[in-house]
């Protein structure tokens, strides 16, 4: 993947764009697996002041098809915690798990059109035979492409990536380019445990819900690809994209669920001042402490009407 650096600011970093595009349509999509973190939280505060500073609307749609991985109550707590931060929303939320038939009708098109074909391997066969380096995503090597070899049995779908450049450009990000193809292959859409996969659920989602604009966390800028490909391939607009700097740990690591966790018990209003003023501070919006409905007042008023407002902290903690 080639990336180009936005340097539209004097220190280099990235911004937060709050230009007043006409039907915005932003959303939040947490997985119900624990309650919010800081990182989470700075995901969630841009996504809100992007749509709101341009007059737009706000969804929430729960990511809650991996259920191995879903923790009980934890939909309610991540709503509850938003409703505390006074970031509301627009409209019902939406379940992944309830909109099973709009990926069935995806996959068949994808199948109808010669786009996605069975697979065979596990996990360890990819891994073995990409020989991929530690820690990186290993490159599917197109042994099932052509067909099951005799006496294999399909265990998952993929979707059958275009050996061709995809380049757009992100807010924050900048021009980004990959070629999926030869980046990470054939990728799956339905998983072996039966469970539709994120890049196909989001891509359908994000259209059936006419989301213009996808604001979240620099961690996914790697998956934008992937989805820009499934959009093309269903004839899916394709929203404009924001990835916002990841929150770092003091090790130089992506925070984690039970880094800086913000669970309910310890939400109380001292706490949603401090946490609410170092995620607007994150994204370059210092705003006086105060009522989290007074906090984002500011922070709206700070990014309405202009073209870009600083992301500060980039890489930090949110600590000084």
């Amino acid at each position: 993947m080639i990336y180009h650096h936005r340097g539209d600011e004097e220190d280099g970093v990235s911004v937060l764009s709050v230009l007043s595009v006409v039907n915005i349509v932003g959303r939040f999509a947490p997985s119900p697996t624990g309650p919010l973190h800081f990182g989470s939280l700075v995901a969630v505060v841009g996504s809100w002041l992007f749509a709101r500073a341009a007059g737009g609307r706000w969804l929430v749609r729960i990511e809650d098809l991996d259920t191995a991985r879903l923790v009980r109550g934890s939909e309610e707590e991540i709503l509850e915690a938003l409703r505390r931060y006074g970031l509301t929303w627009d409209g019902e939320i939406v379940r992944q798990s309830e909109r099973t038939a709009l990926y069935d009708d995806a996959l068949a098109r994808l199948l109808a059109q010669g786009l996605a074909y069975d697979c065979a391997c596990s996990r360890a066969e990819v891994e073995r035979a990409a020989s991929a380096p530690v820690g990186a995503e290993p490159r599917y090597p197109g042994t099932c492409r052509n067909g099951l070899a005799a006496g294999r049995t399909p265990r998952a779908i993929r979707f059958r990536a275009p050996d061709e450049l995809i380049a757009f450009d992100d807010i924050v990000a900048g021009r980004v380019e990959e070629n999926v193809a030869k980046q990470t292959g054939d990728f799956v859409v339905k998983r072996a445990d039966g469970a539709y996969a994120y890049q196909l659920a989001v891509v359908v989602d994000d259209a059936e819900q006419g989301v213009t604009q996808v604001v979240r966390g620099g961690d996914l800028l790697s998956s934008t690809a992937r989805q820009i490909a499934l959009q093309r391939a269903l004839a899916l607009p394709q929203p404009e994209y924001a990835h916002l700097p990841v929150v770092l740990g003091q090790d130089g690591r992506k925070l984690g669920k039970r880094d800086w966790a913000l669970p309910l018990p310890s939400l109380d209003q001292a706490h949603i001042r401090d946490t609410l003023a170092a995620a607007l501070g994150f994204l370059g919006l210092e705003v006086e402490s105060g009522s989290p409905r007074d906090m984002l007042e500011k922070a709206l008023s700070l990014t309405r009407g202009r073209r870009y407002a600083t992301i500060g902290q980039q890489n930090s903690t949110g600590e000084e």
